[in-house]
C-alpha cells in the first residue's frame, strides 16, 4: 500500500537521504520534502507519516498521520508534549544505529582515567615530566556501574569484557544482563550502587524520570576516587552539582561528552578542572550512521505500508 510522507523542516542530508530510502522501499510512496514551516502546514493534512519534529501547530492539522519518526535516538527535549503523547500517532527512534560509536567512547574515556592519561595530557601541556603511579585504576579489581543498558550500554559491556571489570547494569526496562554483565538492577537500586563503583557511565536518554538525576546527592554516595562519564544526555547531571563536587574532591574526575548546557560556556570551570575530559557532542559521530538510519527509515516505510509493526517504538510517556 502506498502512502504519503511528510519531512519535516528544517531540510538535512538525513532527511534527504531518509526520503530516498523510503521511495526506494516503496514504490509509489509520496514523499514531500517540505523547505519551510508554509510548506509543512500545506502538506500535513494529507500526510500518513512523517520524519522530523512535529510542532503543535502542525499536529492540529495532522488529521491522517499514523506515523512520526523522530529524527534522532533520543530527540531533543520538546520534542514531545501533553498533546503529541495524547495523539494516537505512533513515534519511532533511530536508536541503535550509532551503538558502537558511543560505546566506543566511552571505553577510551574509561581507559584514559585508568591510565592517568587525563594527567598526562596536562603535563604535556606545560611540559613537565613527573611520573605518577599513583594516578592508576587496576581494570580487573574496578566495578564499572553502567546507568542505561540498551544497545549503547549492551555494546559497552561487550567492549569492557577484555578488560576484566566487573560491570553491574540499572535500567528501567531490561531483566537479563547481556553477556558479560555482572547483574542488572532497577532504576531505584541506584542510592545502593553508587559507592561501590570505579566508574559510573551513563548512557541513558533525558526523560522525565532521567532529568536532573545526578546530583549534589548522589555525586556524595560516589567513592572520592570515582569517575562520572556522561555519553548519554546532559540533562541527566546537574552541572553546577558536578562542577561544585569536583572542585570538593567528592568525585575524582569526569568524562562529558554532554551537558546540561551546550555548548558549554567558554570561561567554565570545568574547561580547565583537573581530572576531566570534555568532548564536544561527538561520542556518536563515526561511519555508515547516515546510511544505518536511513535502512532503518526503509525499513519502517516497507512495515507501514503492509501494516506490520514497526521498529523502535517509543512509549511516549516516557520520551524514549
Amino acid at each position: 500500500m502506498s502512502f504519503t510522507m511528510l519531512m519535516l523542516p528544517p531540510p538535512s542530508e538525513l532527511s534527504a537521504a531518509c526520503a530516498r530510502a523510503v521511495r526506494d522501499a516503496v514504490p509509489g510512496s509520496q514523499v514531500i520534502e517540505a523547505a519551510d514551516p508554509a510548506e509543512a502546514a500545506a502538506a500535513i493534512g494529507s500526510a500518513d507519516a512523517a520524519f522530523g519534529t512535529l510542532g503543535r501547530e502542525l499536529l492540529q492539522g495532522a488529521h491522517r498521520l499514523r506515523w512520526l519518526q523522530a529524527p534522532a535516538a533520543a530527540p531533543p527535549a520538546g520534542f514531545f508534549y501533553p498533546e503529541l503523547t495524547a495523539h494516537p500517532v505512533t513515534v519511532t527512534n533511530l536508536r541503535g544505529t550509532y551503538a558502537d560509536h558511543v560505546a566506543a567512547h566511552g571505553l577510551a574515556f574509561v581507559l584514559a582515567f585508568a591510565r592517568g592519561l587525563d594527567c598526562y595530557h596536562s603535563q604535556q601541556a606545560v611540559g613537565v615530566w613527573r611520573p605518577d603511579q599513583g594516578r592508576f585504576v587496576h581494570l580487573p579489581e574496578s566495578t564499572v556501574l553502567l546507568v542505561g543498558v540498551g544497545a549503547i550500554g549492551e555494546e559497552l559491556t561487550r567492549l569492557l569484557a577484555p578488560f576484566a571489570a566487573h560491570v553491574v547494569g540499572i535500567d528501567a526496562r531490561r531483566r537479563e544482563p547481556p553477556p558479560g554483565m555482572a547483574e542488572i538492577h532497577p532504576p531505584g537500586q541506584l542510592d545502593q550502587l553508587l559507592p561501590a563503583a570505579d566508574f559510573v557511565i551513563l548512557t541513558i536518554p533525558h526523560t522525565p524520570q532521567t532529568a536532573g538525576l545526578i546530583d549534589r546527592r548522589r555525586l556524595r554516595q560516589m567513592k572520592p576516587s570515582a569517575f562520572l562519564i556522561n555519553i548519554g544526555r546532559g540533562a541527566t547531571v546537574r552541572l553546577d552539582d558536578l562542577t561544585a563536587a569536583l572542585a570538593a574532591g567528592e568525585v575524582a574526575g569526569a568524562g562529558l561528552d554532554v551537558f546540561e548546557r551546550e555548548p558549554l560556556p567558554p570561561g567554565h570551570p570545568l574547561w580547565t578542572a583537573e581530572r576531566v575530559l570534555i568532548t564536544p557532542h561527538v561520542a556518536g559521530i563515526g561511519p555508515h550512521v547516515r546510511e544505518r538510519r536511513a535502512a532503518l527509515v526503509a525499513e519502517n516505510a516497507r512495515r507501514f505500508a503492509v501494516g506490520r509493526e514497526l521498529c523502535c517504538v517509543v512509549d511516549k510517556a516516557s520520551w524514549y
